[in-house]
């Protein structure tokens, strides 16, 4: 709870910064590279040959960040290979085939035809994603995709994922791993960053050769569900992955925070080896990972948002395939459990976006598996994923954390519903059900009231919260609403003037963030901080009324008419 910011953060950085210089950098990857290394590193051949295959006309290349100093190389390189004749092509120029395997059939590129490419330069959303919604905008057939990804299966377009070739030190790696593992007869894991995946079938022979007998390479996969995230695994581990708790796991490069979390949950110990200055002979050793201050933090903040009352939906992606059913989800439970959600799409999420909305007391990000975890350090509200999201929605007495953690969306839409694992109808326990049974308001037979929920306790101020659950009246049945209580007013098309200071009603019940602003903001607008009093008697210290000054910047008139410059 201590990462929970107390005050709204500092959204610009401070004057003086401007006056400082910022130190150097030697990036060695940054290094001007040759013909050869972008046809190889950026494997131009694979991509035309997929390119040809698809039969696509408009591709659009996306390219991370830290890659767009070669995209213009890598355009060239790409532009000159398309063109050059299809030696394995067997198919007459003109002819049509079944390029997708549905029976469609599409007429076959001859040389003469064109093949547009478009750099995406700008991502809607985090790198590691296809972004199908910039690629739409120049009506692409296909998406490559540069640089480390997420391998979240998308919805529209087909991708060709080229993760680039990095230089790897092998012998420091064999060192290390030897080093790390002693006993030879010890289970390993061995998994790469998706960069440096080409360097593992070689790694692991390598390391074979050493005695390494239990040792398992895994590769990649395009399943974020897996045990293992887009990674293979042993064949005795599919059916049971509660034996992964045997087996250890050397890493090559820092992994994402999301994944170490899932790793650790699932996995022995995690052994990583740093791939910075990768090319350089210094000595280097791998790293016992260590997640348990991190599943702390997270554990901390799903318990600060028990008594929130309005949740912010924000949803961080509009490619990954199924997130309108997690959207949708996450509505459905926090509805049922009383509270109030908004929806919002900010494009990249940063602190500076989600700061406006002041009435929003905890944020549930809809993403990819990786770019769903978001650091709350500086953040003012509390930034959830939809996994912890479930665990916050569950009562103190029920909530069950093994340690586990998941960051896969999928993996909780494949869950049987809640109303089932929880015996109750809505989000409503069978305790309470039959509860309503027995005073027979499950039949309308009383007029009795029902009662309001108890009051929560809150762990961040030590105090008892009684509006947490705004929305409890919608969890009741229509059956459970009294034969004496009056019928609700029915929709109008006529307008309705709205007096000054009422608040909006949905449902018959008081808008949760039109209440918020009333109660909580100061400032409501321009003009909001003084009262206009156009009925009464001007006040004597009040100030006249003066003309100002007239014409342009550079020659403003005085009140003699006369140009002053």
């Amino acid at each position: 709870m201590s990462s929970i910011v107390e005050q709204p953060p500092v959204l610009s950085t401070p004057a003086s910064h401007v006056l400082e210089d910022l130190p150097a950098r030697f990036d060695e990857q940054r290094c001007p590279r040759s013909d050869d290394q972008i046809f190889r590193i950026y494997e131009i051949k694979r991509t035309v040959v997929e390119i040809r295959k698809g039969n696509w006309r408009r591709v659009a290349l996306q390219f991370p960040d830290d890659m767009l100093p070669d995209a213009p190389r890598v355009f060239d390189a790409l532009s000159k290979e398309v063109r050059q004749p299809d030696p394995s092509s067997s198919v007459p120029e003109g002819a049509s085939r079944d390029i997708l395997g549905n029976g469609t059939q599409r007429p076959v590129l001859s040389q003469s035809s064109e093949v547009k490419l478009y750099i995406l330069a700008d991502t809607s959303y985090g790198s590691c994603c296809v972004d199908e919604l910039a690629a739409e905008h120049v009506d692409a057939d296909a998406v490559v995709h540069y640089g480390r990804a997420c391998l979240s299966p998308t919805a529209r377009l087909p991708v060709i994922y080229i993760f680039t070739i990095q230089p790897l030190a092998t012998e420091t790696l064999l060192q290390a791993f030897q080093e790390a593992f002693s006993n030879r007869e010890e289970s390993v894991l061995l998994m790469a960053d998706v960069p440096y995946s080409s360097h593992l079938p070689s790694i692991g022979a390598a390391l074979k050769r050493l005695g390494y007998s239990n040792l398992f390479t895994t590769e990649i996969v395009h399943d974020p569900s897996s045990p293992l995230p887009n990674r293979t695994v042993p064949d005795d581990l599919c059916a049971d992955a509660a034996k992964l708790k045997k087996w250890h796991l050397f890493h090559i490069s820092t992994p994402p925070q999301a994944l170490l979390l899932i790793l650790s949950s699932r996995v022995s110990q995690i052994h990583v080896f740093p791939s910075m200055n990768t090319i350089s002979n210094r000595p280097r050793m791998s790293t016992l990972a260590s997640t348990e201050s991190a599943l702390r933090r997270r554990y901390a903040l799903v318990t600060s948002v028990n008594t929130v009352s309005i949740f912010g939906i924000l949803i961080n992606t509009l490619s990954v395939k199924n997130y309108l059913h997690i959207v949708e989800h996450v509505k459905s439970r926090i509805l049922d459990a009383g509270k109030k959600s908004y929806t919002f799409v900010v494009g990249k999420v940063n602190a500076a976006k989600i700061a406006n909305f002041g009435e929003i007391g905890g944020w549930v990000v809809i993403g990819c598996w990786e770019s769903s975890l978001i650091d709350n350090k500086d953040f003012w509200k509390p930034v959830l994923t939809p996994f912890e999201l479930e665990l916050a929605l569950t009562k103190d007495g029920e909530r069950i954390w093994t340690g586990e953690w998941k960051s896969d969306f999928q993996s909780i839409l494949d869950q049987p519903p809640e109303n089932t694992r929880a015996g109750g109808r809505n989000g409503l326990s069978s305790e309470r059900e039959s509860h309503d049974i027995e005073d027979g308001s499950e039949t309308g037979e009383s007029d009795v009231e029902p009662e309001s929920s108890p009051p929560e306790f809150d762990l961040r101020t030590g105090r008892y919260v009684t509006d947490s659950r705004p929305m409890e009246y919608l969890r009741k049945p229509p059956e459970a609403v009294s034969p004496n209580a009056i019928e609700p007013t029915r929709s109008v098309k006529s307008l309705v003037k709205r007096f000054k200071g009422d608040l909006a009603v949905i449902g018959g019940a008081v808008s949760p963030g039109a209440k918020y602003l009333q109660s909580k903001r100061t400032w409501t607008g321009l003009g909001s901080d003084f009262e206009i009093k156009y009925d009464e008697v001007r006040m004597a210290n009040s100030a006249p009324i003066e003309e100002g000054r007239k014409g342009i910047a550079r020659a403003y008139e005085d009140q003699e008419g006369q140009a002053k410059r």
